[in-house]
């Protein structure tokens, strides 16, 4: 090729080079700085990922920042991933709003107000250099919520708004690599049962993975949920499973409370303690499983911020999930909802079954102030009037919602309705209420947002527990466990029904007697996979018995027994259902010893339940 020709096509190739669009996909989840900001990784399986969220109560939270490499200079249009997400009660913009900044200049169009589902929405066009500083700011503080941004050379280019070819589109410009790891014993879910599992295999010298899809431990009893340990532990047969919530169970009990209630620190030093046998991954969520003929080979865990996909290789895994996620991923048997009476002969059941569970609750608290302090207008479609706003300072167990919604599928919507109804009320007690001295200098001192759901996914095992197994008390050889508490079931609170047809926030209970009644051991193991352990509110039991056995220090016991049957399915190279077949009797000596440390004192003596002289008749 002669000189003039080289030249002429170089001229060609960088012009043909620089004709091709350039983009650029950011995780929001991922930004360096979060200020304010939170990590949601609630609802990945509904909408697709992890997001952040500017929960400031009606107050705008800080910046988050993150740098940005783009892969050359020049003119980008930005694109964001956002909800709207108070669209489904009212058809007007929402409150959510946040703005973009590239490089220190903000794009023109506001976000997160506009549209009724996730989607894509244009930020503006912004000249940038090869690296930017990219900045969210939040402009009203209720709950703007960003999932992804999109920076092309293409104004066209906007990525896909169906889910499914969303996930391909993410997983194409987010390519991560997979980390293997190997254990004796794989556990899912970091809340009480799940802590009590590991340690109490750790302790009897399994290798164990402890896996959690948030950095904090304890689920419900942590300082994101705030909600205390319930039930009784030291009961017959097994007096000493139980004992190890003494080494970590906050002293202090009460829901919605301030956040060293909690004592969150005191759980992640009784698992780092563990160190030998016991690995920690706080904020990895198990999105995938892969389950052939009934085992499961491994399961994959994604961090919920960096991204960092981890396999997890084990011949013995437990969901304590709450939403039994690992077994619905392999293919569990399960239920949800009511059961029909005749399909287990309950009395209490209804005579068809139906899909009614019991709500998740978004609790809250207000606090007084020195002077009068305004809460902003916030009215999008929950209307309250002097008859049916709630007339209170805070709210715990029984601000309760999505009774009648699928509390997998639709858990955003049912924790975005706590949020509204939340925020509604408080407006209204603010701003519209007539004689309102009382709130006049109060404001929000904490809602939550990491919803404490109570029911969705039971994993079907060997034995189903079952209303007439707590009345007639039948005595099983496998009983291991013990509950204590009554059988408390929720439903809409009828006055609020009055007001909120259909869309009810607040919760009744009822207390069905039960005496202390010792669990069959085949209620924590799947009945058709066969390496998969559970405990926690997933359990097998009916709608009915879940009743009983779903307070926490109940489900410690679960987890701890549990760990005790992984360590023997260790030690003999075989399956949770072979050690009710075969291996019952160790089973049974281990539940006699227990896993936690001896002689210390019951320092766990508050919410107890059951039928008790003590008991008081709330819920939970």
């Amino acid at each position: 090729m002669t000189r003039p020709l080289f030249l002429s096509f170089l001229i060609l190739l960088s012009s043909v080079l620089s004709a091709r669009s350039a983009h650029v996909w950011v995780e929001a989840e991922s930004f360096s700085q979060k200020g304010g900001w939170n990590v949601d990784q609630q609802f990945t399986f509904e909408m697709g990922s992890p997001y952040l969220i500017a929960h400031g109560m009606g107050v705008p939270v800080p910046d988050a920042s993150t740098t940005v490499r783009f892969p050359r200079k020049g003119t980008y249009h930005a694109y964001v991933r956002t909800y709207n997400w108070t669209s489904p009660w009212t058809g007007k913009p929402g409150p959510g709003r946040f703005a973009v900044s590239v490089g220190g200049k903000r794009l023109p169009n506001e976000l997160g107000s506009q549209g009724d589902c996730w989607m894509w929405q244009y930020a503006g066009q912004v000249e940038a250099e090869e690296e930017e500083t990219v900045v969210l700011h939040d402009l009203t503080g209720f709950d703007g919520r960003c999932d992804a941004l999109w920076f092309t050379t293409d104004k066209d280019a906007v990525p896909p708004a169906d889910a499914e070819k969303l996930a391909l589109f993410r997983g194409k410009h987010d390519r991560k690599t997979v980390r293997t790891v190997k254990y004796d014993f794989v556990v899912v879910g970091g809340g009480i049962a799940g802590i009590c599992a590991s340690v109490s295999a750790a302790r009897l010298g399994t290798k164990v993975a402890l896996i959690n899809d948030r950095p904090i431990w304890g689920g419900c009893n942590s300082s994101e949920t705030r909600v205390h340990l319930g039930g009784h532990i030291e009961m017959k047969p097994y007096p000493n499973l139980g004992n190890m919530i003494k080494e970590f169970g906050p002293l202090r009990m009460g829901n919605a409370q301030p956040a060293e209630f909690y004592e969150d620190e005191k759980k992640r030093a009784f698992l780092e303690a563990e160190k030998e046998n016991l690995d920690l991954y706080p904020s990895y969520r198990v999105y995938k499983v892969d389950c052939r003929k009934g085992i499961i080979r491994a399961v994959y865990a994604r961090h919920i911020e960096s991204g960092e996909v981890v396999k997890f290789v084990s011949p013995l895994y437990s969901d304590c999930t709450g939403d039994g996620t690992v077994g619905y991923l392999a293919g569990a048997d399960f239920a949800m909802g009511r059961e029909g009476r005749s399909e287990y002969n309950e009395p209490s059941a209804p005579e068809n079954g139906d899909k009614l569970t019991m709500g998740a609750s978004v609790q809250w608290y207000s606090e007084e102030g020195k002077e009068p302090c305004p809460f902003p207008l916030f009215e999008y479609g929950v209307d309250f009037n002097d008859q049916s706003c709630q007339r209170v300072k805070m709210g715990e167990w029984t601000w309760e919602t999505g009774m009648n919604r699928d509390q997998c599928k639709e858990f955003e919507r049912i924790r975005d309705y706590g949020l509204m109804v939340v925020y509604s009320n408080w407006s209204y007690l603010k701003n519209r209420l007539s004689d309102n001295k009382e709130y006049q200098s109060r404001k929000l001192g904490w809602v939550a947002y990491i919803a404490g759901k109570r029911e969705s996914r039971r994993l079907l095992g060997d034995h189903v527990l079952t209303e007439n197994d707590l009345q007639n008390e039948t005595v099983y050889p496998d009983a291991s466990f013990t509950t204590t508490w009554s059988i408390d079931l929720h439903y809409p609170d009828p006055q609020n029904s009055r007001h909120f047809p259909g869309n009810e926030f607040k919760s009744i209970c009822t207390h069905g007697k039960a005496n202390p009644y010792a669990v069959p051991y085949r209620c924590l193991y799947s009945r058709n996979i066969s390496n998969l352990f559970m405990a926690g509110r997933n359990i097998s039991v009916t709608h009915i018995g879940l009743g009983t056995v779903r307070v926490m220090r109940t489900t410690g016991m679960m987890g701890e027994v549990v760990g005790m049957a992984a360590s023997l399915c260790a030690r003999h190279n075989t399956l949770p259902r072979n050690i009710y077949a075969t291996h019952l009797e160790e089973l049974k000596s281990l539940m006699e010893k227990g896993a936690g440390k001896p002689g210390l004192p019951n320092n766990q003596l508050y919410n107890l339940g059951g039928n008790w002289p003590t008991y008081k008749k709330s819920g939970e």
